[in-house]
């Protein structure tokens, strides 16, 4: 069980959030697209801290589980909570995938594939623009005005 309230916004949250997003987060997170690789800002990110859903906050992974994956866009081997993403089986484009989505607010992240290094197996391949980015020993968004939210533990 998650220590984090995984509560769906309401309908007033939602819009709210949507509201701050530019056009290509809108395309991304809301309509599943997909950012162009070698372009994301936290692809080339080396700062210790917490990758966290880019509409209501969430923590998705930590910066512990991320590698270079050499796709192009930012890879990571395990999620913060397994409880924090869900997994949807994805046939677009001619193939099957599974696409990941944030647990509580339902935006689109990016997809996993069973290639990635030990521990896991797993390439959590994700868009930079789903993503927000908090550094170890800053507290965690609260986008949804929840409270009780901490500054986060050093991995």
């Amino acid at each position: 069980m998650s220590a984090f309230d995984l509560t769906p916004p309401t309908d007033a949250q939602r819009d709210d959030l949507i509201a701050g997003l530019s056009d290509e987060e809108r395309r991304v997170l809301l309509h599943h697209g997909t950012e162009a690789p070698f372009c994301g800002v936290f692809l080339d990110n080396k700062t210790d801290g917490v990758y966290t859903c880019r509409l209501c906050g969430l923590p998705l992974f930590r910066s512990s589980a991320k590698f270079d994956s050499g796709t192009g866009w930012p890879s990571f081997f395990k999620p913060y909570d397994a409880a924090h993403i869900r997994y949807i089986r994805d046939t677009s484009h001619g193939m099957i995938r599974v696409e990941e989505v944030c647990a509580r607010c339902g935006s689109h992240l990016g997809h996993v594939f069973p290639d990635g290094p030990p521990p896991t197996g797993e390439r959590h391949c994700l868009n930079s623009v789903s993503l927000s980015f908090t550094p170890v020993g800053e507290a965690l968004p609260d986008s949804l005005q929840r409270g009780g939210v901490e500054a986060q533990p050093a991995d």
